[in-house]
């Protein structure tokens, strides 16, 4: 994933970024039974198939991620398309260096 100037942007650097971003969410677009594998701490499960149900305000800063990004970037243009203005792909979870929750 690129940010901004075309600068790579990893895992790492949204996840701290979104630790540091006033009412941010993390969200695990996986399904369930692979969010309960190991999952970022602090995230929260939201499959993909059921993005519809984000009942945040429009501004909410929103960073998602899931196995490869592949799902994550769908669920990022998803939300945009609902009007979501503040919506960051942190790509794999295979980027994250940490412990998992489980």
């Amino acid at each position: 994933m690129f940010g901004l100037f075309g600068k790579k942007t990893d895992f790492m650097t949204l996840l701290q970024e979104a630790k540091e971003t006033k009412n941010a969410v993390v969200i695990d677009v996986r399904e369930p039974d692979e969010y309960m594998q190991g999952h970022v701490p602090g995230s929260i499960n939201i499959p993909t198939s059921q993005i519809n149900a984000v009942k945040y305000e429009k501004d909410t800063p929103l960073y998602l991620y899931c196995l490869s990004g592949g799902r994550s970037k769908m669920a990022m243009g998803f939300l945009e398309q609902k009007g979501f203005q503040n919506v960051k792909n942190m790509g794999a979870i295979g980027q994250y260096r940490g412990e998992l929750e489980k």
